[in-house]
């Protein structure tokens, strides 16, 4: 049986992100009950990254700007957890010329895929600079 956090409907969910500034999530209009353990017996992603940091002692948390939905999430799970909340930064995500975001599970630029190619660290600054200019300013 999959385990679903109940969230708070119309309650918003404020943070201050180290990048993007004030954010506010309402909870039932910007996002609904998530998921919090599957039903293979595993935790969600959401509940796993809580408990972690929280395990380790995070502070101050960097991520990509992808994620700013999740925070409003786990802020809620922190309270319910009565865990306090880290420092969120929320990088801007680094996209190819169609758009498309480069992401691990898409294999883009992995460090072994690059080292495959015989990539050297200048010709990756150059090839992010192409994608995005203000990365590498």
């Amino acid at each position: 049986m999959n385990w679903r956090f109940r969230v708070p409907d119309g309650e918003a969910i404020e943070f201050n992100d180290g990048h993007f500034g004030r954010q506010q999530f309402v909870a039932g209009r910007d996002f609904g009950d998530f998921l919090v353990w599957r039903r293979d017996d595993i935790p969600a992603y959401q509940l796993a990254c809580v408990v972690d940091d929280a395990a380790m002692r995070v502070t101050e948390v960097v991520r990509g700007a992808d994620l700013l939905k999740s925070t409003a999430r786990q802020i809620l799970l922190n309270r319910a957890l009565g865990l306090g909340p880290a420092k969120w930064y929320h990088c801007p995500v680094i996209a190819d010329s169609s758009g498309q975001r480069l992401a691990k599970r898409l294999d883009a630029f992995s460090i072994r895929a690059l080292r495959e190619q015989s990539k050297q660290p200048e010709d990756l600054r150059r090839m992010l600079a192409a994608v995005s200019p203000d990365l590498c300013r």
